[in-house]
């Protein structure tokens, strides 16, 4: 998975065409074979491809040599990717403007800090070659009610709260902070 920062990469890489290509190319590909899959013109594909491997999203695999033509081999950087709200930077979400632990709309806007804080730490990461520890828990419940919905927050809360009072040393020398977020929320069914 690879987090495009790039608001030039991003808009590169929502192109639906573009976008087709990025798909396609977890296996390798030439513009030939790719034309004949998403029903381009093989000049068409070439664009396409030369636009995303301008932005890091597809690299060289291999030329092969055809006649007098140069047949370049092509394939994702990634098997998926992900926006960062910092392609966005003068619109991304900011949770500080409107803490509301009950508000969808600030939910929304810690996730799209967590995707910009986790992919900048990915990136970093790559960069050094090295592996980011994080940790994750997914999980569904079911509630009763509303009531019940409430209390399982606030428990939650207090929860998460004394865990964080009995392992959270502001002193801690070489000690290093770590963003915690917990979110509840409806599911999503899928289609």
């Amino acid at each position: 998975m690879a987090v495009i920062e790039d608001p030039a990469a991003a808009e590169a890489s929502l192109d639906p065409m573009r976008s087709k290509l990025l798909a396609e190319l977890v296996e390798p590909g030439s513009a030939t074979s790719l034309a004949a899959r998403v029903g381009l013109a093989r000049q068409k594909v070439n664009y396409h491809l030369r636009t995303l491997e301008k932005h890091g999203l597809v690299e060289l695999v291999e030329e092969r040599r055809k006649g007098n033509v140069t047949e370049r081999v092509m394939r994702a950087t990634a098997a998926s990717f992900v926006i960062s709200p910092t392609a966005l930077a003068s619109v991304q979400p900011d949770p500080g403007r409107s803490p509301d632990r009950l508000s969808a709309r600030w939910l929304l806007a810690l996730a799209a800090q967590l995707v910009r804080d986790v992919g900048a730490l990915i990136n970093g990461a790559a960069k050094a070659r090295k592996r980011v520890a994080t940790f994750a828990i997914d999980g569904q419940v079911r509630f009763a009610s509303a009531a019940d919905r409430a209390a399982f927050a606030e428990e939650l809360t207090q929860c998460v709260t004394s865990l964080v009072s009995k392992y959270h040393d502001e002193s801690a020398e070489g000690g290093r902070d770590h963003r915690l977020i917990v979110a509840v929320h409806p599911s999503v069914k899928e289609r």
